[in-house]
């Protein structure tokens, strides 16, 4: 039996393309759902979207500090393997059930495979880093994105027949489900249809600790992206952490903030950028591939904007994905208020080029991750 683990929002694209081609594969396979993100809007709706099974597994951990919510599903993990001992751990990315699972599995002696392995930031402020470096050292198999990961892992002295270079799981997602994403009414829902033609906008996402964690911070970023809404609609769904924050720093003033998502068309009176609650992925997909400018601090989107050859801009320091900036259309611009509003304005006059696709951004990255699984380890989990 493989287990396949998920744990919060950015996991379940990547779970959904391995789940796939293990059915057909024909080899067994549970999902366990850590419950790292609970609720509906940041985990069921996935669910429903990318027509993933109810999970099999469901530890329920809920939030909590990094250290209150690793501790908790690890020890919630060890307990379901040791009822049923899995062949097999596949866990993806980054968050703290991805390491919480694999410390269990290594533990116990049950090989463990990391899906979106070696990507490196060489931030070590970053939690979701540190996730990174410990997973890698203990996983069995490591599946990587592109090169770069390749050559970070090699430094770190990751032996060579341990690495595998087999694409991005979360580009098999979107091109499975981006034909559904055209339609999806999100952007009727939002005001953004006019006459049947999608009015300019652009779409905005925050969460990382470095922005939305210290009021002064938070506030220079909410000014500055009030000003880009001064020149285009921005429509922001908001991450319910980031909500809270706004909240405690009693910064809600700077946004419109539409709980119920459905607006009336009045985009030219909104003196306020548009905050909404969290999207489901067909939705947000849709959203992504129709605007004029996305604004972020996520790792995954800096890839899907890339594949979809929408102009990024990553509200960070530093990018654990640089062949985004290599490759694609992002581009890193910190968290200066007035780098940001220039480059903002400099992407709004551009015109849109094309962008090259990395190798093995091509849909089949799960598909070869299955092969090389079933080569080493069908005949013991069949």
């Amino acid at each position: 039996m493989i287990y396949l683990v998920a744990g919060a929002r950015p996991n379940f694209m990547k779970v959904a393309a391995v789940a796939k081609d293990l059915d057909k594969s024909g080899m067994p396979y549970k999902i366990v759902h850590t419950g790292q993100h609970y609720d509906t809007e940041m985990s069921g709706s996935f669910f429903q979207d990318l027509d993933l099974p109810v999970p099999h597994i469901h530890l329920g951990v809920g939030s909590g500090t990094h250290a209150e919510q690793t501790g908790k599903v690890m020890m919630a993990f060890e307990k379901v393997c040791l009822n049923e001992r899995p062949r097999l751990v596949i866990v993806v990315g980054d968050v703290n059930s991805t390491v919480a699972c694999a410390l269990v599995s290594a533990k116990m002696q049950i090989p463990v495979a990391h899906v979106e392995a070696g990507l490196r930031s060489f931030d070590r402020s970053m939690p979701e880093e540190i996730n990174r470096l410990l997973t890698d050292q203990i996983s069995d198999l490591l599946f990587t994105t592109c090169a770069d990961a390749d050559e970070n892992l090699k430094r770190e002295g990751i032996p060579d027949d341990r690495i595998f270079f087999v694409g991005n799981v979360m580009i098999d997602t979107l091109y499975r489900y981006l034909e559904f994403a055209g339609e999806s009414d999100a952007l009727q829902r939002l005001g953004l249809l006019q006459g049947g033609r999608v009015r300019p906008y652009a779409l905005l996402t925050l969460h990382r600790p470095s922005n939305v964690d210290e009021r002064t911070q938070l506030e220079r970023l909410l000014e500055v992206l009030n000003r880009i809404h001064r020149k285009i609609p921005l429509v922001f769904p908001a991450h319910p952490r980031t909500v809270k924050q706004m909240k405690e720093f009693d910064l809600i003033s700077y946004v419109t903030y539409a709980e119920d998502v459905s607006i009336p068309d009045a985009w030219d009176s909104l003196r306020h950028l548009l905050m909404i609650p969290p999207m489901g992925y067909i939705d947000f997909l849709s959203l992504m591939a129709k605007a004029k400018l996305v604004l972020t601090d996520s790792g995954g989107i800096q890839e899907e904007t890339t594949i979809l050859g929408v102009p990024c801009l990553t509200l960070r320091e530093n990018t654990e994905r640089p062949i985004t900036l290599k490759q694609g259309t992002n581009r890193l611009v910190g968290r200066d208020p007035e780098v940001i509003f220039h480059e903002a304005s400099k992407v709004l006059e551009e015109k849109r080029g094309k962008t090259g696709m990395p190798k093995f951004w091509d849909g089949r990255a799960a598909e070869r991750i299955v092969k090389i699984l079933a080569a080493r380890f069908k005949t013991e989990i069949a």
